[in-house]
């Protein structure tokens, strides 16, 4: 690799229809650590929920929005369609299906895909999901198990695994894959074709989906909103943003997120990507101690607090108050 390849998956952001309900699910469930709650930076009516490895490390982040009034998604065609997430070995899979059981949660029977261990399960939004087993895997490294979660380490989600997106006519998103963004083709299975960074693995995969017969997707809460791809700061995200805009691919250029910065592009109908920096992170303005616990604005937000606060739902707030 070269210091401006991208290095893998950094982020993926979906829409749920009740932060506090995905607070519960993503700590108590899948044992994941809530290190930032703040609010969506286009739209403060909305929370934006970061839940990630123990240190917010990239590459490890789920986040979500929950947009007042805005329906229920349905899963279809020309979409990322599914979330995947990455655990040590088989017999975490075998975990997993036991853990799911035992609270309740929806999962279809273990599979393979792509000669690795997979179990897909779905959220209360009926959000997609997948686990799959790095038993032979190698490429980017996976986070640090949250030191407070329920779910033993050596079983427990080290970082986002493959994601799924599904297209009526995939060969639009192919060339920008490849040609641009630097993926190779590493295998099929049927109607499913596998992409990977630089031997980055699971943790630098997606897998695209073709399906001519399902009707387009409804974005709505249970639907993904965009993936992100990481790349490792300022000067690479400007190269990155020359090269999309070269490709004459529909961009945001530079977007300032406070807790790294980064760019839009549409890579085909209903696929929203981005590109993001590993940096600064998100123990820039609280401590570790009291990540997730407070809402933490940008600078440029701060002055609408009170305006803010009012319009969300408080949870997660009781260490905070003592």
């Amino acid at each position: 690799m070269v210091k401006t390849d991208l290095i893998g998956l950094h982020h993926v952001t979906a829409i749920t229809s009740s932060s506090p309900k995905m607070f519960q699910f993503m700590t108590e469930i899948l044992g994941l650590h809530l290190i930032k709650k703040t609010v969506n930076q286009d739209d403060v009516a909305s929370y934006h929920l970061y839940f990630t490895d123990d240190m917010g490390t990239a590459g490890t982040d789920i986040t979500f929005f929950d947009f007042p009034g805005l329906g229920h998604g349905m899963p279809g065609n020309n979409s990322i369609s599914r979330i995947g997430f990455r655990v040590p070995n088989d017999a975490a899979i075998d975990y997993w299906v036991q853990r799911f059981d035992e609270n309740d949660i929806k999962h279809d029977a273990v599979t393979t895909q792509f000669d690795a261990k997979t179990l897909f399960f779905y959220d209360f939004d009926n959000q997609r999901y997948q686990l799959v087993s790095d038993e032979t895997n190698d490429g980017v490294a996976g986070g640090t198990p949250y030191r407070h979660s329920p779910v033993p380490d050596e079983v427990a989600i080290t970082g986002l695994g493959p994601m799924v997106i599904t297209l009526s006519h995939p060969e639009q998103l192919n060339p920008i894959l490849t040609t641009v963004m630097g993926f190779n083709v590493i295998a099929v299975e049927g109607s499913q074709t596998l992409y990977e960074l630089h031997h980055g693995g699971h943790g630098a995969q997606v897998i695209v989906n073709f399906d001519l017969m399902t009707s387009n997707a409804l974005q709505g809460y249970g639907s993904v909103h965009h993936l992100a791809f990481r790349t490792s700061d300022h000067d690479t995200l400007e190269y990155w943003i020359n090269r999309l805009q070269k490709a004459g691919l529909h961009d945001s250029g530079f977007v300032e997120r406070f807790y790294f910065q980064s760019e839009y592009f549409r890579a085909a109908p209903g696929v929203l990507f981005e590109i993001a920096t590993d940096g600064p992170g998100f123990l820039v303005d609280e401590t570790y101690e009291e990540a997730g616990r407070h809402l933490e604005l940008p600078p440029f937000l701060e002055p609408q607090r009170a305006a803010i606060e009012a319009d969300l739902v408080p949870f997660n707030t009781e260490a905070a108050d003592e």
